[in-house]
């Protein structure tokens, strides 16, 4: 089942631009998916299990473990499916 996800990440930290960029190129770096950007989100779609293991991937990358960073982040996701296939 395909889905597409919009997903947009608002680091709460005066420097939030860089920890967007890498997150948007985690995502970039899966051949599975397929990653669209814009100004206020980014969609990535692709197989449901795929989708979902890459924005673990790279959502966890931005939580911090148990006392290693002070940085904060909201994740604001929306998920639409099964889509069509392409």
């Amino acid at each position: 089942m395909d889905i597409g996800v919009e997903i947009s990440l608002y680091p709460l930290r005066s420097e939030f631009v860089p920890a967007i960029r890498a997150f948007i190129a985690r995502l970039n770096d899966d051949p599975r998916l397929k990653v669209v950007t814009n100004s206020l989100s980014t969609q990535v779609f692709g197989a449901y299990e795929e989708v979902m293991e890459a924005l673990r991937r790279s959502c966890s990358a931005n939580v911090p473990e148990s006392g290693a960073r002070s940085d904060k982040a909201v994740f604001v996701m929306k998920v639409l499916g099964p889509l069509s296939p392409a």
